[in-house]
């Protein structure tokens, strides 16, 4: 009988208490800086990406997640600095844990994760992002590739002195 008269009291002590409210839809939650959420993939200051379809990150995902396959860079089509760029993309959400291991597969740092964390669907088909919904958005100044080099004459000039070809550029 004890029993039931406790329960009643915890119910008759929270009746009173300020009611907590997440505004969620509203007022979206601040993440923690390195929170992992959607991924990503970056581009080079001139817009070409950055990705050289080396299949590390596909290799690397314990959910087998990840989807690459290379192309071959031409003269005339240059998606990438280096011989080959990921031409064909995919990250399905229905399987990815976002444990990460994809961001350290990555030698170039193609592919980080973002504070997005709304990754909910009623369609299966909306979870499987292709290379057009992860590249990262065209900066002012970047130019949409196919393109030819802009920074430097090599793949050494990108990823060694990439960051101060790119303020050179700027100024």
């Amino acid at each position: 009988m004890f029993e039931s008269l406790k329960g009643f009291g915890v119910t008759f002590g929270t009746m009173f208490k300020k009611v907590v409210t997440e505004e969620y839809p509203e007022v979206k939650k601040v993440t923690a800086p390195r929170f992992h959420g959607r991924h990503q993939l970056n581009r080079h200051p001139d817009g070409l990406e950055k990705c050289v379809g080396c299949e590390l990150c596909a290799w690397a995902c314990p959910a087998d997640a990840i989807f690459v396959e290379g192309g071959d860079n031409t003269e005339e089509a240059r998606f990438s600095p280096g011989e080959r760029f990921g031409a064909d993309y995919q990250i399905n959400y229905l399987r990815c844990i976002g444990c990460g291991l994809c961001i350290e597969a990555c030698p170039t740092r193609s592919l980080t994760m973002t504070n997005e964390y709304e990754l909910a669907d009623d369609n299966r088909q909306d979870l499987i992002f292709t290379k057009e919904d992860l590249l990262a958005p065209l900066l002012p100044g970047m130019e949409q590739p196919p393109h030819p080099m802009r920074l430097g004459d090599n793949e050494q000039d990108y990823y060694v002195n990439g960051p101060q070809l790119a303020k050179e550029a700027q100024q």
